[in-house]
Parts: structure tokens; C-alpha cells; sequence
């Protein structure tokens, strides 16, 4: 791959000089061509420029699954600038503090989130503030006016008065920022990743290639873009293929449903969350058929949910990532048959990419077939480092190889196994003990719907495992009974000593993210 084509702008414009007239995102009843959206953006990048957008600069994007967000995304980096990508769930806090860290000047929003960045713009280096809408006119989608001072513009009328000049934009190497990407905070304070285009070109052509992407196929792309597991697999990797993106701007089981079949989606990428939600309803009643794989990233998968969708025909596999590495390190392979797929297992290293476990107290010992220790990856889609952070950087990245925080183990194959995270582990009398494997264990109860093992302080011991379990509706068990079902499969020292009933996980337990892809 040449080094200009390892460039995010250039996959946009590669596949829209190959296919002009495909379409390449559908979402409600409108679409758009790669055509379309190469000039859009190209339309946007100028504006930005015209707006004084300088090379290296931050933008923020602070848009949920819309044309707009995909618009935007190329538009910046076809300026030569670095994307920062806002969740939309995020409070004004949340907003402030990363617009404040990145050193953001400019922002894209959309009009419904306006009302936050009213509120903190004054304690930030904000200059522009571009707002967008959902509605639609002349085949695009277009806002209303929105008139909210000298500094603030509006999305649509911006582009269709811009003029575009290519001589303009600004030439960047592959080794530059692209991406200013956020961690979800999940064990800290949230740290922004540096990517390079190389980091996540690299990765898109990794996880393309793994996963047999073909120009015909139709993705559903309901993970949020602004996470880099939606915005890698989702969003770049079909454009890279050419293939059509169907956009959702929420997760609705019944929509989802209602969407494969009738655009006859080829490649999912979802969570457990999605596939546990298609899993409440009766998704065997809609034709799948299109389906040629689903992945599954973000925290563990249920065999038993893995299982139904396995023997209705829907191939179902996890994959492993993190933000730091682009994200996706691992996947099961796709051209296995259904029987042979290795339940529990994040799957195979990609291709390009290196893996291996070491002890956790060092990091200096490579641990062979099923010992669990730390685990390490590198390739080429390993980040530059944390913005503005050279020790914590140090800290992770050490000779090549980044040391995830995940505690894993491989079996004789090769394959991985996500075990933990190494700041969950809980320390009794100076033994490691992996709340992972007790959840587990606790899952195989059929009274146990959700469950998290965490460590309680205690004098002696130093932590005990402590159970915070919610049951399954109508369904009766005491705690004592799966503290016995539980500690007769374990060694002692593992022993849980308490299980608290629940009615739902308590919060900061319950959205924790293992390997956060």
C-alpha cells in the first residue's frame, strides 16, 4: 500500500472515483452516492479552510449516526485537520472537559445539542460553531436556519455556498494525528488517543481483509461513530470496500431487525447489548438469510445468546480490540463452520498484528499455553502515544509493544481468551484472583440475568471477591445458595464471601468495558 493511499481522505476518494454512482449511505428513505459524498466533503473541507482551519488543528464532531457525521469526518481531515469525535450521550461537564483538553476551536454540532455548547463555549477556545439538522431538501439533508450569532453557522448553507479548490488542501503524511480519540473513562479519567491515518488505515485494511469484505455488501451501522469500534468497522471499512453503509441513529431491536431484512444486510458489527436485545425478541421470525457475519466487540459475549443465533443459521463471532490499537487487535475467523467456532474465545491475532501474554508483575516474561498474564499486541495500528501525556504513554507503549491492561490467556491454537482487567484483579493475601472467572461460574446458574465480582476491603485478607447479582424475572434464589454453587468449583482462595441481590448492577460496575473496542 502506497503512503498516500494510507491516508483516511484518500480511501473516501479512491472508492468514489471507482464508483461515482453507488450508493453509499442509506438512511430513512434518503441516500447519498460516493459521489455525492466525496464532493460534500470536499465542499466542507473548504469550508473549514475559508473559517481559518489550519493544519493540525482540532475539530470536534458532536453528531450521532448522521450523513452529516461522515461529511464532517473527511471534510476536516481533507483540511488537513484532526477529528475529535463528542459522544452525544455526554453532559456538559463531559463536553466541556474534552473540548478544553483537545484545544478544539472549531465544532460541528447538531442543533438538538446545541444547548451544551451555549452553556460551556466561554470556557473553551471554541471559534466556530457549525450546527446541523435532520431535515431534508434538494436530495440532501438540510437544516433551517438557526441564527445564533456572528460564530455560529449553519451546516448546509455553509457547504452550498462554499466554492472548492483542491490546491487548497493540506498536505499530511501518513504519520500524522488523524484522530484525537477519547477513552471512555471506564478506569480513569478519559485520556485522548493519539491516531495516525497509518494507525487506522492500517486497521481498516486488517479487519477488511479478515473479515472477506466485498464491494456488494451492505452493512448495518447502528455502533455509534463516535466510538472508534463503530467508526473503524462501520463507517471506514465499508467505504474502503465501496460497499453501502445503512445508517441507524439508535439501537432498536425490532428496527434492526426490520433493516436486514429488508435491505438485506450482509455484515453486522454490533455489542452484547445489540445481540442480547435481539436475542429478548423473536428474531427468528425475520429472514437473516442476507447475513454473511456478525461481530460482537465491547465486553464478553453470552454463549447462550451466541448459541441461539448459531443455530438459526446467523454466524456470530467475537472480536477483541481497544481504543489504543485502532481498535481491533482479534476476531474469530469467518471461514470456519458454525460447529468449529471456539465458544468464549476472542478469536486469532489479525493479520499484521503480534500478541502475546507476560506475567503482570513485571511485564518482562512471555507466559505460555493457557497461563493467564497480561496481554501485549503490536502492529502497525498501535497508537502515537496519549495527547499530552509522555509518561502514561511510556507506561503502555514499551519496546513496540502495547500493554493493554487486559488479562488473557491463549490455548495451544493461538486463540484468546479474555480473562480480566488487570486493575480488577482482586488481591487476597497477595493472590491474583480474576473476577471474570467467578462471573462465569455465577452465570451457569439459571436463576443469574447479570452479575459483577468485585473486590471488598478487608483487614486480613487485604479484598475478598464480593457478587453483586441481578436474577432473572420470577425466579427465586438466595444468596447463601450461590455463594455454595459458586465456591464448591473453585480453590479457596477464590472463595466469594458475599453476594448481594440487586435490581439492577450498580453503575460504574454494571458499564464497565472489557478491552473497550
Amino acid at each position: 500500500m502506497g503512503a498516500s493511499h494510507r491516508l483516511l481522505q484518500v480511501i473516501l476518494s479512491k472508492t468514489a472515483e471507482s464508483f461515482p454512482e453507488k450508493v453509499a449511505i442509506r438512511q430513512d428513505n434518503q441516500t447519498i452516492t460516493y459521489g455525492e459524498l466525496d464532493k460534500l466533503s470536499s465542499r466542507f473541507a473548504s469550508v473549514l479552510i475559508d473559517l481559518g482551519v489550519n493544519k493540525g488543528d482540532i475539530v470536534a464532531i458532536f453528531l450521532g449516526n448522521r450523513p452529516q457525521f461522515v461529511i464532517a469526518y473527511f471534510g476536516v481531515l481533507k483540511a488537513g485537520a484532526v477529528v475529535t469525535v463528542v459522544s452525544p450521550l455526554h453532559k456538559e461537564l463531559e463536553v466541556e472537559r474534552q473540548l478544553c483538553d483537545s484545544g478544539a476551536q472549531s465544532i460541528v454540532v447538531f442543533e438538538s445539542l446545541y444547548h451544551i455548547i451555549e452553556r460551556v463555549m466561554d470556557k473553551t477556545l471554541l471559534k466556530n460553531v457549525i450546527v446541523t439538522g435532520g431535515g431534508v431538501g434538494e436530495g440532501y439533508f438540510k437544516a433551517s436556519d438557526v441564527g445564533m450569532g456572528s460564530n455560529v453557522f449553519d451546516f448546509w448553507d455553509l457547504i452550498e455556498k462554499s466554492v472548492v479548490d483542491s490546491r487548497n488542501f493540506r498536505f499530511v503524511s501518513e504519520s500524522d494525528l488523524a484522530v484525537l480519540q477519547y477513552t471512555s473513562g471506564t478506569s480513569g479519567v478519559p485520556k485522548g488517543v493519539m491516531l495516525s491515518h497509518v494507525n487506522l488505515v492500517s486497521n481498516v485494511s486488517f479487519f477488511t481483509s479478515w473479515i472477506k469484505g466485498v464491494v456488494d455488501d451492505v452493512f448495518l451501522s447502528v455502533l455509534p461513530f463516535f466510538h472508534v469500534y463503530g467508526m473503524t468497522t462501520s463507517m471506514l471499512v465499508p467505504i474502503s470496500l465501496g460497499a453501502e453503509l445503512v445508517l441507524l441513529s439508535r439501537f432498536d431491536p425490532v428496527e434492526c431487525l426490520r433493516v436486514i431484512e429488508h435491505c438485506r444486510v450482509s455484515v453486522f458489527c454490533g455489542s452484547p447489548f445489540m445481540f442480547n436485545g435481539l436475542f429478548r425478541v423473536e428474531f427468528e421470525g425475520y429472514d437473516l438469510s442476507s447475513i454473511r457475519v456478525c461481530i460482537s466487540g465491547a465486553s464478553h459475549l453470552s454463549v447462550d445468546v451466541q448459541e441461539r443465533f448459531m443455530r438459526a443459521g446467523v454466524f456470530l463471532v467475537e472480536g477483541y480490540g481497544l481504543t489504543e490499537a485502532s481498535p481491533v487487535t482479534h476476531c474469530t475467523p469467518i471461514d470456519r463452520s458454525i460447529g468449529s467456532v471456539k465458544r468464549g474465545s476472542v478469536g486469532l491475532a489479525l493479520s499484521g498484528t503480534e500478541a502475546r501474554v507476560v506475567d503482570v508483575e513485571t511485564g518482562c516474561s512471555v507466559l505460555g499455553v493457557g497461563k493467564s498474564g497480561e496481554l501485549c499486541v503490536r502492529g502497525l495500528q498501535v497508537m502515537l502515544g496519549y495527547w499530552r501525556d509522555p509518561v502514561e504513554s511510556a507506561r503502555v507503549l514499551r519496546d513496540g509493544w502495547l500493554f493493554t491492561g487486559d488479562i488473557a490467556y491463549m490455548d495451544s491454537d493461538g486463540y484468546l481468551y479474555i480473562v480480566g482487567r488487570k486493575k480488577d484483579l482482586i488481591k487476597c493475601k497477595d493472590v491474583s484472583i480474576c473476577p471474570r472467572e467467578l462471573e462465569d461460574i455465577l452465570y451457569e446458574h439459571s436463576a443469574v440475568k447479570s452479575c459483577v465480582v468485585v473486590g471488598k476491603s478487608d483487614k486480613i485478607q487485604g479484598e475478598v471477591p464480593k457478587a453483586f447479582v441481578v436474577l432473572k424475572d420470577s425466579v427465586k434464589v438466595s444468596s447463601g445458595e450461590l455463594i455454595e454453587f459458586v465456591n464448591c468449583k473453585v480453590a479457596s482462595y477464590k472463595a466469594l464471601v458475599e453476594v448481594e441481590l440487586c435490581n439492577e448492577l450498580p453503575h460504574n460496575l454494571g458499564d464497565k468495558v472489557l478491552g473497550v473496542f
